[in-house]
């Protein structure tokens, strides 16, 4: 299998020595020929994502070291003179999963695509990167622009605190399941609804749905790379954090002068269309703005008009094209002078946007809050032990959510656990046992912005248990029922996790807001 040894490629100027020792990158690459194509993929994906643009420009998926009898002409006849390397970023697929987040930045992850680059042998490339992968090439072609011909950027934001989706309903449910999935059924599910558009999922191919197509090929997928580790999501996430790129960044990709493509899909969940076509103004006069109807991996939902768009861009590299006649924005945000009326309006408008994006950030981590707030009593009441007609625990007012949040220790958990483990139940019926849950939020508001988080979390027996819940006069209330004890358990403790997991991702998110 070919890998890269990220240290020992390490150049002569110092490039991250200590995070790349001992990091091995797997890649694989396809076709022959003087033009090299660099695919990064994005969070949580392998090199296998890029297959359809592989096959656009090579006409093949079968990578150049497999050797089998059927593995054809690793030209296949397609786009003249390419070659394509697609890799596993660190912590994902086969390539080395560090342990500390530290090790993941979006610089770190361009030394290892430029150590990749350094392993093959090639000067110069055309660098495509999607999501995760696009902010890790942006900081590649600030980096090293001389080695850059040509960059593309799919489906990418400028990270912090623009990796944030629309908050709604949808993405927040889609939120919900993704940190519940631990099998790769439920992962390739949730995966589905966060790729593609619901109106590309239900459209019929002969006689089933594309989502059910696709769903069996993401369960044969995941199950044959496995789900991501916890150290290497993390770190990930952590790079999609503290990606920044700079004004000085900015500029040397600007005065490198290589056409840039930024394709973007309407519909995509994940990175707002918004925060991509800010980065193609800053970019401009290199970027050109490419629109699709589609969601997060428009590249595989509109394969054509991405494939289109990359040989497009691979062309006026190679015909040194003019960037204004490449470029299809306006120069409002180009170097050239402006009026003190148009200055005042763009600094006005950045302004009004920045405070509605903090803002947006804080109510997310207000509800982080009292998420938080619940995990601390969750564990005291893990091992509750339902029985009929049982109120526990009794209410709770913010203040005391409030202490739990800052005092709650393992000793107190211990003790709340003996007590519910004491508690004995009668013989049951039908519906009989039960484990009722009242909160106190003080605010009517609070309390249906958590209602509305919990809502989404359907049961997945409803033929052994039921869930009520209501708000009334700022107070939460939950009722389980269940047919059996053993039932009315994995109910409420799947409930829960649903917060603990949630509590740990926006606990990371507010660590890294500063309002």
């Amino acid at each position: 299998m070919p890998f890269c040894n990220v240290g020992a490629c390490d150049s002569d100027d110092g490039r991250a020595p200590n995070s790349s020792r001992g990091i091995k990158i797997f890649y694989r690459t396809y076709g022959q020929g003087p033009v090299k194509v660099l695919m990064i993929i994005g969070l949580a994906g392998t090199h296998d994502s890029w297959g359809p643009q592989i096959k656009g420009l090579v006409r093949t998926v079968n990578p150049n070291d497999d050797r089998s009898p059927d593995a054809g002409d690793p030209t296949g006849g397609g786009v003249a003179g390419v070659e394509v390397c697609a890799f596993d970023n660190r912590g994902m697929g086969r390539s080395s999963v560090p342990t500390k987040k530290s090790e993941y930045t979006t610089k770190i992850m361009a030394e290892d695509a430029i150590a990749v680059m350094d392993h093959l042998g090639w000067e110069k490339a055309h660098v495509f990167g999607h999501s995760m992968g696009g902010m890790i090439a942006c900081k590649l072609a600030s980096m090293v622009p001389e080695r850059v011909l040509s960059l593309a950027l799919l489906n990418v934001t400028g990270g912090g605190y623009e990796c944030i989706p629309k908050l709604d309903r949808q993405t927040l449910s889609i939120a919900m399941r993704f940190l519940k999935a631990k099998t790769p059924e439920q992962r390739a599910a949730v995966d589905l609804d966060t790729h593609y558009s619901q109106e590309y999922l239900e459209e019929l191919v002969g006689q089933k749905t594309r989502r059910s197509i696709l769903y069996q090929e993401y369960v044969k997928g995941i199950s044959s790379t496995g789900m991501q580790s916890s150290y290497g999501f993390d770190g990930q996430v952590n790079a999609c954090w503290t990606h920044k790129m700079s004004r000085t960044e900015i500029e040397s990709i600007r005065a490198a002068g290589f056409p840039v493509s930024v394709i973007h899909g309407r519909h995509d969940v994940i990175a707002q269309m918004c925060h991509a076509k800010r980065l193609a103004e800053k970019l401009y006069p290199c970027a050109r703005m490419v629109e699709l109807n589609g969601g997060h991996l428009v590249s595989h939902e509109r394969t054509e008009e991405v494939n289109r768009a990359l040989v497009e861009l691979i062309r006026a590299s190679q015909s040194a094209v003019k960037l204004q006649e490449w470029t299809n924005l306006s120069n409002k945000s180009s170097g050239s002078k402006s009026t003190r009326r148009s200055l005042w309006k763009s600094v006005g408008s950045s302004v009004i946007v920045e405070s509605v994006q903090k803002l947006h950030i804080f109510l997310v981590y207000l509800f982080g809050f009292f998420v938080f707030a619940f995990e601390h009593f969750r564990r005291g009441v893990r091992r509750l032990n339902p029985t009929p007609r049982k109120v526990y625990p009794p209410h709770l007012s913010s203040e005391q959510l409030l202490f739990f949040l800052l005092s709650f220790s393992k000793s107190h958990c211990a003790e709340m656990e003996a007590l519910a483990s004491d508690v004995t139940a009668d013989a049951p019926n039908k519906w009989d046992f039960s484990c009722n849950l009242e909160v106190d939020y003080d605010t009517e508001e609070i309390a249906r912005i958590v209602y509305a988080a919990l809502a989404v979390d359907k049961e997945l027996q409803p033929d052994k248990v039921k869930r009520e819940m209501s708000v009334s006069g700022g107070k939460l209330s939950v009722r389980f029922e269940a047919i059996e004890a053993r039932f009315l358990r994995a109910s409420y403790s799947a409930f829960v996790d649903v917060l603990t997991l949630a509590t740990k991702t926006i606990e990371e998110f507010g660590k890294e807001i500063k309002l």
